[in-house]
């Protein structure tokens, strides 16, 4: 059977939909800023989303919207620390960590973290070696210029994210990482126009590669601000179990959501649906 292998966490592809709750540790991100800067309210809020049902916990130490001020690995560090040490023993689910430097990773997966979420775009050398030391999933993100640029792509969206998921396999496995510790975001709001972020979601079943993790996070992303004209973030959580149903339809094995308690009906209700 295919999985996601991530430290000693094996999950199974294809049995359900994996939820993964995020929790941001940061005073700027688009949706939730500040709310669970404080260490103590961070992993209270961790171990909520795991009584609602999360399958993974998503810690980020430093904000990815657009035009957010860039800190430092140091600084993600120190954001990080306290929650780690707050969440050890605690957790029986992999914890995931948001970043994109290498001594950030390293420091998290030595003190609790299971998977290294990447958003960069890019399969670093470096990133892969930490990754391998510890046996540890990594989520590889399709992210062409950030979230505030919106490259064309001639031949079509979903073609290039199809392409760059097969060039990263291609370089990951150079690099001796596994496949089944791979798994592939499509990257929504990175790189993308509205009409993109549409498109890779319609089309996800072209995407996707089998056997390999896919992972889709809309959760109160633009996209739905502006096809529900919602302005509000957090007012966004219906037009997210639409995006994140749809993306289930098209094989997503995980989805990336702020209201774990929505997402986890939405998913076992979509399954029942479309698997019995």
């Amino acid at each position: 059977m295919n999985c996601l292998r991530a430290g000693r966490f094996n999950l199974p592809l294809c049995s359900k939909t994996y939820v993964m709750g995020i929790l941001n540790v940061t005073p700027d991100s688009f949706s939730d800023a500040g709310k669970y800067f404080d260490a103590n309210k961070a992993a209270v809020y961790a171990l909520e989303m795991c009584g609602q049902g999360a399958d993974i916990i998503d810690i980020g130490a430093q904000s990815t919207r657009p035009d957010a001020e860039p800190v430092s690995a140091q600084t993600e560090i120190e954001r990080l620390s306290p929650v780690l040490e707050a969440l050890k023993g605690r957790l029986n689910v992999p914890v995931s960590v948001d970043t994109f430097y290498p001594q950030t990773a390293e420091y998290a997966l030595s003190n609790g973290a299971s998977i290294i979420n990447d958003v960069s775009g890019r399969v670093d050398g470096r990133m892969a070696s930490i990754v391998n030391s510890h046996n540890a999933g990594w989520v590889i993100m399709h992210n062409c210029g950030g979230a505030g640029a919106h490259p064309e792509y001639p031949q079509g969206v979903a073609n290039a994210v199809r392409s760059f998921f097969e060039a990263s396999l291609r370089r990951a496995g150079e690099l001796a990482v596994e496949s089944e510790r791979i798994c592939l975001d499509v990257g929504i709001g990175f790189g993308k126009s509205h009409e993109d972020n549409l498109t890779l979601i319609k089309e996800l079943r072209k995407i996707k590669i089998d056997g390999i993790a896919l992972l889709v996070g809309a959760s109160r992303k633009r996209l739905i601000g502006i096809a529900a004209n919602e302005p509000d973030p957090t007012a966004r959580a219906a037009g997210t179990v639409a995006a994140h149903t749809l993306a289930i339809a098209g094989g997503a094995d995980i989805i990336r959501v702020h209201d774990v308690r929505q997402a986890v009906q939405a998913a076992r209700t979509a399954e029942a649906i479309l698997y019995g």
